[in-house]
This record gives C-alpha cells, sequence and structure tokens, in this order.
C-alpha cells in the first residue's frame, strides 16, 4: 500500500490494543495529561518543521514544500535538532518529574532536622 492510498487522520486515531494505562485516581485528570502529551508532541513537530524551514531559507533564500518535505537533518543540524527537542520535553515535563522525584524521596531523619534548627 502506498502512501497515497492510507488515510492519516484514520490511522491517528485508531485506538490501542488493550488496556489504557492509568496514571492517576481521577479520571479528569487522566484526559487532562492525555492532552497534554499530544500537544507537546505536536508543538515538537512543529519545532522541528521550523527549524527546517530556518535552515533551509538560511541555505538557499527561497524554499518551496518539496523542500521542506525533503528535508533531512544531518550532522550538527541533526544534533542540534536532537538537543532542541530533548531540552524542550524536559522543560515541558519538569514540573510532573519533580513531583514523581518528591514521591521517591525519602523524609529526612529526625536528627538531621534538629541539628540544622539548632545550628541555625
Amino acid at each position: 500500500m502506498t502512501d497515497a492510498n492510507l488515510d492519516w487522520m484514520v490511522l491517528a486515531n485508531r485506538k490501542p490494543k488493550g488496556k489504557r494505562p492509568s496514571y492517576f485516581a481521577d479520571p479528569q485528570n487522566e484526559e487532562i495529561y492525555s492532552i497534554l502529551l499530544s500537544l507537546v508532541g505536536e508543538v515538537s513537530v512543529m519545532r522541528q518543521r521550523l527549524d527546517t524551514v530556518e535552515r533551509l531559507l538560511d541555505a538557499k533564500g527561497t524554499i518551496s514544500r518539496a523542500d521542506i518535505e525533503a528535508f533531512v537533518p544531518a550532522g550538527n543540524a541533526a544534533a542540534e535538532r536532537s538537543d532542541m527537542i530533548r531540552e524542550y520535553i524536559l522543560r515541558v515535563m519538569r514540573g510532573p518529574m519533580q513531583a514523581l522525584e518528591a514521591l521517591t524521596e525519602n523524609d529526612p531523619p529526625i536528627e538531621s532536622i534538629c541539628e540544622e534548627l539548632i545550628q541555625n
């Protein structure tokens, strides 16, 4: 089957098999989390396309849609794009990551709290 024969909207909206993982007790939080991650993915793709447009304009001064679709970053461009997307995702996910870290941290022993209070 060729790309021309594929209905990308149908493929994008297919439901996965199996039970969906649950991260929160409240189903509304699950929906918000799902929406957030979908938006993060969309913005990530948009950032990559904008990076493509900028690089092509720098290189050629003018571009076509075909130029954008055919562009494949290589060398430093690929590494820079990878770093850009990684940093973006880390910024977006900083809050949830910190909340997760807080759940896994052990409470400090009472002795260290008392020593800190005495020193101050």
